[in-house]
């Protein structure tokens, strides 16, 4: 038989890995998170991100039928963005609310622009940005995890009843518990909250209130330790990420340790691992190659440090990535590698290798 020469376009290298089976696998990595954060709070969370996940994965597929495209249901795309909203949305945020950031997450972040893989910037955190600049009280009310008592890292906390009003602690009106959180404290308290919360082991194990993300640090660590393991992401981002913070939080500290608070509070309180593992690695919203991964990364930490300690807001992770979304064509175009046998060409002329 004589030899045949086929010859094909690329890609020549094929992979089992799916659109699809990377989407679920985040989704399964975030549910032990998400399942802690129901522990914590109950029916509240329960609410937020079952409410959630069905509004994003309807109003996608109502933006597929409108606009004559597949179902992308089974893909898993939706519902991972509806996940990661809830996840950094107050336990008992209203469904109205959750409704709206759905609606800006799928259909304004995403659809509009074509799409998965087609968004410049990540969709859920593009909907809780929105969030929290037009809905400011509801986003920054946060309920105090079940079975606390009457005060959290040593500060009083407010009762509320059913329609939000205040009420005397204890009376048989209240129907939830709120606080501030601990980067909330850590902005108006000074020398005192440092010392409340720099030595407090409830920042370690996730015994605190805040959005439902960011009461579980251990549990979103291994969840993305287990995506690096079965390489959905890597570590580039993550590593620079958190690393930028820790030197940045660092530095703070040694130079005004009553007032800036150390490494492993800024790093296990806030979104900074559920940003760093499950925002800032989006595959259609960060750079393509290992060393733009490292800037990119890098960038997040340190504006998500400089807006922490010298911003309007005590939190800075939604902003830090969707800026460093914006820089990410640039970022692209500086670090691509060398592609192999290239010479570059010299104004004189000259050929180097």
């Amino acid at each position: 038989m004589a030899n045949k020469l086929i010859v094909s376009s690329s890609p020549h290298s094929h992979s089992k890995t799916t659109t699809s089976k990377i989407m679920w696998t985040v989704f399964a990595s975030l549910i032990p998170a998400a399942g802690y954060s129901v522990y914590l709070f109950g029916i509240p969370a329960i609410s937020v991100i079952v409410s959630t996940i069905i509004f994003s994965v309807v109003l996608e597929e109502l933006g597929n039928y409108l606009l004559k495209k597949r179902s992308t249901f089974k893909d898993g795309s939706a519902a991972l963005t509806g996940l990661l909203l809830a996840l950094t949305l107050p336990p008992g945020v209203p469904l109205w609310i959750c409704f709206i950031g759905a609606f800006v997450s799928i259909t304004v972040a995403k659809t509009v622009f074509g799409g998965l893989g087609q968004n410049p910037f990540n969709p859920a955190l593009t909907g809780r940005v929105f969030l929290l600049i037009a809905f400011p009280v509801p986003l920054t009310r946060w309920l105090v995890p079940t079975g606390t008592g009457d005060t959290l890292f040593g500060q009083s906390v407010s009762a509320l009843n059913s329609v939000g009003a205040v009420v005397p602690f204890g009376s048989p009106d209240v129907d939830a518990v709120t606080a501030a959180t601990p980067l909330g404290l850590l902005a108006e308290g000074g020398k005192k909250a440092v010392e409340l919360l720099s030595h407090n082991s409830d920042i370690f194990i996730g015994q605190m209130n805040g959005s439902l993300g960011e009461t579980s640090g251990i549990l979103l660590l291994l969840g993305g330790a287990f995506l690096i393991y079965k390489k959905i992401i890597s570590w580039h981002i993550p590593l620079s990420f958190l690393g930028a913070m820790a030197v940045f939080a660092g530095i703070t500290n040694i130079i005004n340790p009553d007032k800036y608070a150390d490494i492993p509070f800024h790093l296990f309180t806030g979104g900074a691992i559920i940003g760093a593992f499950f925002m800032a690695t989006d595959y259609v919203t960060s750079p393509t190659f290992s060393k733009g991964k490292l800037i990119f990364g890098a960038g997040a930490g340190l504006l998500t440090m400089i807006i922490r300690i010298y911003g309007g807001y005590p939190e800075g992770v939604s902003f830090a990535i969707l800026l460093m979304n914006a820089t990410v064509p640039l970022i692209d175009g500086n670090t691509k590698p060398k592609k192999f046998g290239f010479k570059k060409i010299d104004k004189n002329g000259a050929q180097n290798a």
